[in-house]
């Protein structure tokens, strides 16, 4: 029977603080895109990888990547994978499951019963058991290596006494006492089985979860100690990775020497203020009438940064040294472009419903909360979001000034309201250009200047998305800043 992948995540937990965890992968609550040696130019690679080269470099990004997710997201935990029952994996490891449960079955009603499997199975739950265990619990641990003991198990078997219900109700009763509260009602059914095979087979469907707990509870009470490591930890375990494969900065080494190219051509004064307007941002020929000197290290880490923003997607010449946080780069990246659609929807609205409207926090939320919901597919189909953004906005507003009493928007100034709603779904549209510019601005300021600074020179023509672009902010700032160390 083979352990579900849930069983094992504990043990590479536990190790991970020694250095050198098992690369096994856990069912995840998460997505990260590993390092991936085919990536590499061919003139990049290695001459030749032996089989255990390269299986000792996947258990080493590995062992990073887990320790990296914990560190970086305090969402991380492990859940249970449930595949689709009409999937091609869901209906063969149901078949595989079958076919085994059916054998035990065989085994045990036969003349005289086989307990071949059976041992398997109670070898395996006896350590399950012990992994479950707390470093002081001695007394118990030397009971389950007493009455779960291999060899004396064997000789019952052989014997033909080997008393299969007895063990589980021992198994049970040992369940009860250290599983989790919210696994009790789950301990509590299982007493209710008297078939053996059913048994067991809930037996590890238990085990399995109890494990799963055990795992989140061991990521809990150990991120803070790889939060005070972790940048000591994974500059040991990249090192480790260079060390083996020199060309594995290729693509880090193009994408800094892009952002360096990208520094000369922008003006220095739209390096310092969140507030600029687009025309600081311009391109310039020539950064040497500005600064003889080379832009810094630093400068051009961040530009990096923030070409990260809109990289796109099918380039798979991705940094390697942020690889493992592609997909949250590219949550942010579209956290980014909904903000800028939200700002330039807003700032064109107010425009014409004037400051009463917008002086209202419950005005200003309902038109951000229609906006969301109408742009959740605007970059598949824009037109057709601003098209209905347009309508509901424009309704907004005219039943808004109904409501406090003043002039509703003539038939003319309507349709210049529906149209300039609607050119948003343009990419050289003026508004949304200058809404891009100022957030990317802003967040280039956070990296230079820290958050605290740089809300207190939040840039105003981005106030109305004050909330929203903070929180994008500290998630950027923070994960970028963790990279740089």
């Amino acid at each position: 029977m083979p352990k579900t992948e849930e069983t094992v995540l504990q043990n590479d937990l536990s190790e991970v603080e020694s250095g050198a965890p098992e690369p096994k992968t856990p069912g995840q609550s998460w997505k990260s895109k590993s390092f991936c040696l085919d990536d590499q130019s061919p003139e990049g690679r290695p001459d030749a990888f032996s089989v255990t080269e390269l299986i000792e470099t996947v258990n080493e990004v590995s062992r990073l990547s887990i320790a990296h997710e914990i560190i970086v997201n305090e969402d991380f935990y492990v859940e249970e994978t449930i595949l689709p029952p009409n999937s091609v994996e869901g209906r063969f490891a149901e078949a595989t499951c079958n076919a085994f449960w059916n054998h035990l079955k065989e085994q045990l009603l036969s003349t005289p019963p086989e307990f071949t499997c059976a041992l398997r199975l109670l070898k395996e739950i006896k350590e399950i058991l012990l992994s479950l265990l707390l470093p002081w619990q001695n007394r118990l641990r030397n009971e389950i290596e007493e009455v779960l003991d291999t060899d004396l198990l064997k000789q019952e078997a052989e014997h033909g006494a080997l008393d299969v219900p007895r063990l589980s109700n021992y198994i049970l009763n040992l369940m009860a006492l250290l599983c989790a509260p919210v696994r009790d009602e789950a301990v509590q059914k299982l007493e209710t089985i008297t078939d053996p095979v059913r048994l067991l087979r809930g037996i590890f469907r238990v085990l399995g979860l109890m494990k799963m707990d055990m795992a989140n509870y061991t990521i809990k009470s150990f991120r803070p100690y790889l939060q005070e490591h972790s940048i000591q930890y994974e500059q040991a375990k990249f090192q480790e990775l260079l060390d083996k494969q020199p060309s594995l900065l290729n693509y880090t080494t193009k994408w800094l020497t892009e952002a360096a190219t990208d520094i000369t051509t922008l003006c220095p004064s739209s390096l310092d203020s969140p507030g600029s307007s687009c025309s600081t941002a311009c391109s310039l020929p020539n950064r040497a009438a500005y600064n003889s000197e080379p832009p810094s290290p630093t400068m051009v880490l961040y530009q990096g940064y923030l070409n990260l923003l809109c990289w796109d997607p099918e380039n798979e010449e991705f940094p390697e040294t942020l690889l493992m946080d592609r997909i949250r780069l590219q949550e942010m990246a579209f956290q980014l472009h909904q903000l800028t659609i939200l700002d330039s929807v807003l700032l064109v609205a107010r425009s014409f419903s004037g400051e009463v409207l917008f002086s209202s926090p419950e005005f200003v939320d309902r038109l951000k909360c229609i906006t969301k919901a109408l742009t959740e597919e605007f970059i598949s189909r824009p037109e057709e979001a601003m098209l209905s953004v347009s309508e509901q906005v424009s309704q907004e507003i005219h039943q808004g000034l109904k409501d406090v009493g003043l002039t509703t928007l003539s038939s003319e100034n309507t349709a210049s309201l529906l149209g300039q709603l609607q050119d948003i779904a343009k990419k050289e549209n003026c508004i949304r250009s200058i809404v891009d510019q100022r957030i990317r601005l802003f967040l280039k300021f956070c990296l230079l200047h820290g958050m605290k600074e740089s809300l207190l020179h939040f840039p105003r023509g981005l106030i109305l998305i004050e909330r929203e672009l903070a929180e994008l902010g500290w998630k950027f700032v923070s994960l970028m800043h963790h990279n740089q160390q």
